[in-house]
């Protein structure tokens, strides 16, 4: 049951940091709209596509990107100035525990959470893909667009390369598909022109040679002008960023790590480490909010300079480590389920160390 003290520190709480992320979400865009500028002007965007299609779209992107951060540099400043007035010592004082005076926190860092984990899941790559619509008709360069000398892996031994490929008019020149059992190509597709049907998800290819060759040493030949077939590959996956990976909800996100795990691209380590983030984003922000209590819960001579000074230190060496595990994690140099946890447990012993510590 919630007490009045409880819904005191939450609305403390809910309102600073409400009012620091919104003042930071709208210096970035400030600075994201001088930066974009001429490019809005060149591609002659329309005012309601800038703030519908983008900016609506790129505060949820940016809001869920530094709320961690945000919220333990919140945790620090209220509950410093809370300190500093000894309100703290005041409600300990009258018999509430420690461990009672982190409840209304902690209830905090749970909402939001699973708020971001939301929003990580589900709102963010919808929003996202209307951003990455616009940015493909107003920002992005041509030659994002265009493709040369693509290599994939289709399927396990089956091998494609593409001389070209232009997604404006979605054709691509001088295709070769080898098929390879024991380290022997069995069969080999070349085509002169291939087109890619979006609505049918169909690929025409023309011109075409279709050569197999048998154990004997002998092959077939069969040629063609044209033929529709079922290459089992989309043409958008040639334009795949790593940033794209946002514009994935949970379960695009699962099909494609068993899309690429199938064709054995070695990509398949830094998806599955994007799906480990997001479920350990909510621990993230409940463990930064314990750090920053105990932290700042008690008066300091240096005031609170000294506890944003800590803080400050201890969320961006949690945010480095996060980032550095995760890049092993990317490559597969390190198991991604690991390279996600193994920061959080090393920071959950540097929480306790600092719940042992502080004044009670």
């Amino acid at each position: 049951m919630l007490t009045k003290i409880d819904w005191y520190l939450i609305k403390r709480f809910i309102v600073t940091f409400v009012v620091a992320l919104g003042l930071f979400t709208l210096i970035i865009i400030i600075f994201d709209v001088a930066e974009k500028l001429d490019d809005f002007v060149e591609k002659q965007a329309p005012v309601s596509a800038i703030i519908k299609g983008y900016y609506f779209n790129f505060i949820p992107f940016i809001l869920n990107l530094f709320s961690p951060f945000f919220v333990f540099l919140t945790v620090i400043f209220f509950t410093s100035k809370l300190a500093g007035k000894s309100e703290i010592v005041a409600m300990l004082a009258s018999g509430i525990s420690y461990n009672r005076f982190l409840r209304p926190y902690l209830l905090v860092a749970m909402v939001l959470g699973l708020f971001s984990f939301v929003l990580n899941a589900w709102i963010i790559p919808e929003s996202d893909k209307k951003r990455v619509e616009f940015e493909n008709r107003y920002i992005r360069n041509m030659s994002d667009e265009y493709k040369e000398n693509i290599v994939r892996q289709i399927k396990p031994g089956i091998v494609m390369s593409l001389g070209s490929f232009n997604r404006m008019d979605s054709a691509g020149f001088n295709l070769d598909i080898e098929w390879i059992e024991k380290g022997k190509i069995t069969q080999k597709l070349s085509a002169e022109r291939i087109n890619w049907y979006p609505k049918k998800k169909k690929w025409r290819i023309h011109h075409y040679r279709y050569r197999t060759f048998y154990s004997n040493g002998t092959e077939s030949l069969r040629m063609g002008e044209f033929q529709d077939t079922l290459i089992p590959f989309d043409a958008n996956d040639f334009f795949v960023r790593d940033d794209d990976v946002q514009s994935f909800n949970m379960e695009e996100l699962n099909a494609y790590i068993k899309l690429e795990e199938m064709r054995g691209t070695g990509r398949a380590f830094f998806y599955i480490t994007e799906k480990y983030r997001r479920y350990a984003a909510p621990f993230s922000l409940l463990l930064l909010t314990f750090i920053g209590v105990c932290v700042s819960s008690s008066k300091k001579r240096g005031g609170m300079g000294v506890n944003l000074a800590v803080g400050l230190f201890v969320s961006f060496a949690y945010l480095f480590f996060i980032q550095w595990f995760i890049s092993y994690g990317s490559t597969g140099s390190m198991a991604p389920i690991l390279a996600v946890w193994l920061p959080n447990l090393f920071f959950l012993l540097i929480a306790f160390y600092f719940y042992v510590t502080a004044q009670k």
